[in-house]
């Protein structure tokens, strides 16, 4: 494995990406609709999800709640 996949595989910002877009996939969501309900705009949505955004810890919470699961739930990666 090459030092760019080992990084990938621990970077909490790509777990966390992986994990909210499987949260939203298992609803039938499209990212629009999260970001519809959770007044998060899409576009950082999206950025997340790819691991490339840093999402504040509020932005946690308003996730965790429209998803109907717990911030720690949301966090579980």
């Amino acid at each position: 494995m090459n030092d760019s996949k080992i990084i990938e595989s621990t970077d909490p910002r790509i777990l966390f990406g992986k994990r909210l877009a499987n949260l939203r996939k298992e609803l039938g969501w499209s990212q629009e609709k999260l970001a519809i309900e959770s007044g998060v705009a899409r576009s950082y949505l999206s950025g997340v999800e790819r691991g490339i955004r840093n999402i504040a810890l509020l932005n946690i919470c308003r996730l965790a709640q429209t998803l109907g699961v717990t911030t720690k739930d949301l966090m579980d990666i």
